[in-house]
């Protein structure tokens, strides 16, 4: 049998918190693409280089807070937990590597495999109980908008 976290709130209710902490930081990302496509020049390339860079700051603290959660298994972390993580923090990590390289568009798309992910995956885990319930409502609710700016971003730096 496999072991169960401890739940930490049953409720599905999004705290308040987590509305804050879920939305801010995605908002630079659409904010930052929208800026990006109303600039020009080389105002244009660097709000979108920067808001690649906030996207990969992003995907790896979310990958750090897969691990957290694993924290709280019983009997351990999961496979399934381990193998999130380390991919979320693989592909932020080789985001930034894109971006260091100069490759804009293969940062955005590492980026959108990442964030595709958390909106496929986060809700499995919270109903697996890998995470808290509420993740099941606010990721469909919170990551689209992060899909959004960086594909926004992508065929923009596939343009340029």
């Amino acid at each position: 049998m496999r072991p169960r976290p401890v739940p930490q709130d049953a409720s599905p209710r999004i705290p308040w918190l987590s509305l804050i902490f879920g939305f801010g930081p995605m908002l630079p990302i659409v904010v930052g693409a929208a800026l990006a496509w109303a600039a020009s020049g080389e105002t244009r390339g660097l709000v979108a280089t920067l808001t690649l860079a906030w996207a990969c700051a992003i995907l790896t603290f979310l990958a750090g807070v897969r691990r957290g959660l694993s924290f709280r298994t019983v009997g351990g972390p999961t496979a399934a937990q381990m193998l999130t993580m380390m991919g979320l923090f693989s592909l932020g990590v080789a985001a930034v590597a894109a971006l260091v390289l100069g490759r804009d568009a293969l940062a955005a798309a590492l980026l959108l495999a990442g964030y595709g992910a958390l909106v496929v995956l986060d809700p499995i885990a919270a109903r697996e109980g890998e995470a808290p319930r509420h993740f099941a409502r606010l990721r469909p609710l919170q990551i689209p908008l992060a899909l959004a700016g960086l594909g926004a971003l992508l065929v923009l730096t596939l343009a340029a």
